[in-house]
């Protein structure tokens, strides 16, 4: 099978997911910004061709680039893994005759409102929600609805670009801020108040094959503006409870409603006191190399297992869930540069036989803003067989290790 996939080398987790593709047999050819020769030695290795564009996300040069590999032979798959990303290939894939997420299952996962409408007439329970372009119109939303509400771009990943407001004062500051009151169309929704997580998937001919899910603490958009948190992602190695029975069935029904076929999701979900109820999807793997995740806590390659997906429509292995793995985000005590740190040694005395991963940038490093993501700054993983006995070890490491940093 001759597989495209759209850059190739950047983040970096997209050099894993080339291998994974070449490791299931695939012939991959990248498609990319940066010239060939900057491409990392592991990147070029699996790479069986290149072609070079100004940008992916410009619809036009990346149709010239699959052409132009066409013209030369077959083409199976046209593969893009990065949200902004998804919509162009999408196109692209429609153009060229290629099999893969069609273009009405790419908008309804990249616009917001339009997705949340689907997703509703197929009775999936989701917050209130809709897609406004004036000041007014949110006015009215928010009247309707009451506060808090939500606002984020339609087409935002996440809490990119997200604003909470709980009072009329932070409904007109987010209605400016978010570009609204100059005609910016804009997601506006329900703030749902509870506990939030992500259901992932890989899914073939619309049938998920592998499924993980993890949970936020503190929830995102929370954990992205405070600066006296130190945040977590863990994903349990107990899917199989009942409890998750409600969400596996709201994912497969969201997987199918949407006329997802062969590809990685990203579901995000709240859990409080009106329920569950769907936040959103990404037709893609999630961010924040959670990925790696699912393969340290199920002792298997998840990213193989994406490319046995995409080039045989079948998994390999089976996730062992042996463990609970988790992510704690260290944040400075300020923006700077890193000056030292406190705590490391004694952390690694408790834990030390279940850290799995660490990583302390050098005094001098600038430091990164902390809505940045969980692996922004200084950042440490562990595993543990007990998602209870896991989270106590997280949160005692958040608590422990100091980051200091100076103007």
């Amino acid at each position: 099978m001759h597989v495209l996939f759209v850059e190739p080398s950047f983040p970096s987790y997209q050099q894993e997911l080339a291998r994974g593709l070449a490791e299931a047999g695939a012939r991959v050819t990248g498609i990319g910004e940066v010239p060939i020769e900057s491409l990392p030695h592991n990147v070029k290795s699996v790479l069986y061709g290149y072609e070079q564009v100004g940008s992916v996300v410009d619809e036009g040069a990346l149709l010239a680039a699959v052409k132009k590999v066409q013209a030369r032979e077959w083409v199976d798959r046209l593969e893009a893994t990065i949200e902004a990303h998804v919509m162009p290939a999408a196109k692209v894939r429609e153009a060229c005759g290629i099999p893969g997420t069609s273009v009405k299952t790419a908008y309804l996962c990249r616009d917001k409102p339009t997705m949340k409408e689907a997703l509703r007439a197929a009775g999936v329970a989701c917050a209130a929600s809709a897609g406004v372009d004036s000041a007014q119109q949110a006015r009215a939303f928010a009247s309707e609805v009451g506060l808090p509400v939500i606002l984020k771009p339609r087409s935002a990943a996440g809490s990119a670009g997200a604003y909470r407001a709980a009072t009329p004062a932070q409904l007109e500051a987010a209605i400016e801020a978010s570009g609204l009151h100059q005609g910016q169309s804009t997601a506006i929704e329900e703030f749902i108040e509870g506990h939030e997580g992500f259901h992932d998937t890989i899914t073939v001919g619309g049938k998920i094959v592998h499924e993980f899910i993890s949970h936020y603490y503190p929830p995102v958009l929370e954990a992205m503006r405070e600066r006296n948190l130190s945040p977590q992602v863990v994903t349990t190695n107990r899917v199989n409870a009942e409890s998750y029975d409600e969400l596996k069935a709201m994912g497969r029904k969201v997987i199918e409603s949407l006329g997802i076929h062969t590809s990685a999701t990203h579901m995000e979900w709240f859990f409080g006191p009106k329920g569950l109820k769907f936040s959103e999807i990404g037709c893609r793997p999630t961010g924040q190399s959670c990925w790696d995740l699912y393969c340290e806590a199920n002792d298997f390659d998840l990213y193989r297992e994406w490319g046995m997906a995409i080039v045989h429509g079948r998994g390999e292995s089976s996730p062992s869930r042996q463990f609970a793995t988790g992510i704690v985000a260290l944040r400075p005590d300020r923006d700077g540069r890193i000056a030292g740190y406190q705590g490391i040694d004694q952390v690694q005395r408790a834990f030390g036989k279940w850290v799995t991963q660490a990583h302390f940038p050098p005094p001098g490093t600038p430091t990164r803003p902390i809505d940045s993501g969980y692996r922004a700054n200084a950042w440490v993983k562990l595993h543990h067989p007990d998602y209870d006995r896991l989270l106590e070890m997280l949160n005692t490491t958040g608590k422990t290790v100091k980051v200091f940093a100076q103007p």
